[in-house]
This record gives structure tokens, sequence and C-alpha cells, in this order.
């Protein structure tokens, strides 16, 4: 049997059985077949989690058949939960529509997406969990249920495949639009400063810093009436392609080589950084390529903390002299009623820190988790961290909530893994 293999290549499994199931039917009999050879049962997406959220030694269940458009209507697009992001895009797109906000990574499934909490930035608007209007999804039973509000909505959005297995999701919609993306260097210092008034200044606001510098590249994406002016397909091409990812990659490379040139390096990018601006249909704007292979760690915390949290990530790379070449991602979001999103019941800052695939450094991940965890930080549930039920109790007001629900509705553990078990602690008889 072939191995399942994450795209950072730092998650791996072997599964008993893969099957590929192309409806909610196919996936239900998968269910009840684990269920009787005493297998788990998990379904993948397409590997973007740094955690082992998806992994099982029995029952592997892949996406790639459950794909494409089920329905439409005013408002609304239900899709099966394997559909790539990118393919739900220019569908949207295609028909006028558009989400209202996403993270900038598409090749992520929808529901792989939601079920770990997958989030863009937004001034007034949430994460792709809070654009849900509807979810399908098989319980341990092998029955399949459409929910679409009460305890078990709130839950199952970023429910980590611990409740069932999606096979559809539905997302409000709304028309397409534009949105005004300005790119500009600014200082870190600067940023400290005014974060307040820069946090609530736009629709979506992204920065990263440099570390080893005092330069950011702040992203703000704000609606626009048109027309549209994106960029021409030779500056797509430098910027996405080139800049951001053969040369990044190149940098990276030699940067994992030499550690010690990796501060010049930074400087070096840093000075490369410059003011752009562009009007171009919303998806193309809220997504990136990212072809550079690294590992991360990201951590939601209350916005009001944010200003200390850089200032001690900052403080933490200058004791320890770690060479890291990849940016620090700061983004925001409103507070999320999904029980277990990393937004839920506040306003949250998103801090996240990221190393070469090459070059990993667990101890620089280690000293971001002190910091976030100090701070009521919530881990991303698909990168990487080292909390337990013990401490998400914590953090998490409906954590009980979502735990029970959990044991009533899969008392066995049929869709439980290692990652769960630490995660929510183990099942009743799992």
């Amino acid at each position: 049997m072939d191995a399942f293999v994450n795209w950072a290549r730092n998650q791996s499994v072997t599964p008993a059985e893969v099957r590929t199931p192309a409806s909610a039917a196919e996936v239900a009999d998968a269910v009840r077949d684990a269920a009787r050879a005493g297998r788990r049962v998990r379904m993948t997406g397409t590997g973007h989690s740094f955690t082992g959220v998806a992994l099982t030694d029995g029952v592997l269940l892949r996406p790639n058949a459950l794909t494409g458009v089920l329905g439409a209507g005013d408002g609304w697009v239900k899709v099966a939960a394997g559909t790539p992001l990118h393919a739900l895009n220019e569908e949207l797109h295609r028909r006028g529509l558009a989400l209202a906000n996403m993270g900038d990574i598409t090749a992520q499934t929808a529901a792989g997406a939601i079920q770990t909490g997958t989030h863009g930035s937004g001034r007034h608007t949430g994460g792709l969990a809070d654009q849900v209007a509807e979810l399908e999804m098989v319980l341990a039973d092998g029955s399949v249920a459409t929910v679409r509000e009460g305890d078990l909505f709130d839950a199952a959005r970023v429910g980590l495949g611990a409740l069932g297995i999606l096979t559809a999701v539905t997302f409000r919609v709304e028309p397409a639009f534009l949105l005004r993306a300005r790119r500009e260097p600014m200082a870190f210092g600067r940023i400290l400063d005014t974060l307040d008034d820069l946090t609530g200044a736009d629709d979506h606001l992204d920065f990263f810093w440099l570390p080893h510098t005092d330069t950011c590249l702040v992203k703000r994406n704000n609606r626009d009436a048109g027309p549209a002016r994106p960029p021409t397909a030779f500056k797509r091409w430098l910027d996405e392609v080139f800049l951001e990812n053969t040369a990044f990659g190149a940098a990276c490379a030699l940067g994992a080589r030499f550690p010690r040139a990796v501060p010049a390096i930074n400087r070096a990018s840093a000075r490369l950084l410059g003011t752009s601006e562009f009007v171009d249909a919303s998806h193309r704007v809220f997504t990136s390529v990212r072809e550079v292979r690294f590992l991360e760690t990201e951590y939601a915390i209350p916005r009001r903390h944010l200003a200390r949290a850089l200032r001690e990530v900052r403080d933490l790379l200058d004791r320890s002299g770690r060479p890291v070449t990849f940016p620090v991602e700061v983004r925001v979001t409103p507070p999320s009623d999904a029980w277990l999103s990393t937004a839920y019941g506040r306003d949250s800052a998103y801090v996240a820190c990221h190393v070469y695939r090459g070059a990993p450094d667990p101890e620089y991940f280690a000293g971001v988790e002190e910091i976030m965890t100090r701070l009521e930080g919530r881990p991303h549930w698909g990168k990487l961290h080292t909390r337990d039920a013990d401490y998400l109790r914590g953090v998490y007001p409906r954590f009980g909530d979502f735990v029970a629900l959990r044991r009533e509705m899969d008392p066995h553990g049929l869709f439980a893994n290692d990652y769960l078990d630490r995660v929510l602690g183990a099942s009743r008889d799992g």
C-alpha cells in the first residue's frame, strides 16, 4: 500500500486501505465497512496541513473524485468536499460570484480548509468556516446528515473530521468584486507604533516582517469600484514566480547551507521591496503562489496582545541569533461563532512563523510557542504545535461541549487518530 505524504513532507502514513469515493453514499459504505473491520477511517485533503490531523493507519479516503459544484441559488453555492479552492474560485468567477474572504493557499480542498480553520485576513469578514451555510456529512453510524444550524453546525464547521466526514459544503457567496491591492515596505518600529490604526484601516490587512531587519512588507486590500487594472503578465510572473518563489527559494537554500549569511540575505531582500498597486478580481488578490516548501507554526491571540507578541518574537530572535530566512506573517480577523475556530468569541490576530523545509528549527518554534501560550494563544489546527487537550480546554470556552458532542456522536473513536487523541483527548471507547 502506498504511503500518504503531506505537502511539506513532514507527515506520512501507510494505511491498511485506501479508497477514492465519488459520492456521499460511497463514503457511507466506507465508514460502515471500517466499523465492521474494527478500523479507523479518515478523509484527507490535499496534504497542506503540517500536523497529523488527516492521518490514519486504517481506511484512508482520498477526495479526488468528490469534486465539482453540486448546486447553486441566490447567495449560495454547494460544492463537493474535495473540490480544490482554486477550482471553486474559477467556477465562482465564471458565474459572477465570489467568496467574501479567503486565505492565500488555493491547493486545499473545501472540506480540508474549513475543518482545520483556514482563515484569511479581514476587518469585518472571518475565515472560510464563517462563510459556511450548510454541511453534508457522513456520521459514525453510516448515515448522511445535512446540518445547517444548532450545536452540531457550530461544532462541525471547524470539526477536525472528529464528528463525521464532510461530503459537501454550501458556502454563502456574493457578487464578484474587485480589490485594490497596495504593497509597500514599512519599518517594523513604525508598525508597532501605529498598530491599532493599521489593523483597523483596511478591509484586509496582511504584513510580513523580515527577521534580522527592521523592514516589513505591508499588503492592504480594499474593495474598489474599478475598472480592473491587473498586473501585466510579465509583472505577475516577475513577482509571483521569479521573486517570491525562484529567487526566494534560492535565498533559502543558500541560507540553509551558510546560516551565518542569513541576516545579510534578509537585508538584501529588504532592499528589493518596493511599492506597487493594482486592481484585480478578489480571488486573484487574496491568493498567492507557494512553491518553496516550508514548515509553519501559527497562533491566534487576542488582538490587544499583538504588539507585545511581535516585540517578544523579535527579542527572541535577537537573543538567540537563530538564522530565519522566512518572514513572520501577521493577519487579523473578527470574532467567530464556530466552537473550535481559533477566532471564537474574540477579535484575533494571527502570528505565523515559518522555516525553510531544508532547515527545520524546532527550538525557534518552541520559543514562539512559549510566547503565544502566555498570551492566551490558540494554535492553528493544521500547523505545527505541541498543545494538548488540557491546555486547549483553557483557551476555548466551548471545548468541553465539543468533546462531549464528539463522545456522543463517535463513542468508539471511528474517526479518531493520534493527533485528535492529543488535542481532544481519547474518545470514550476508542
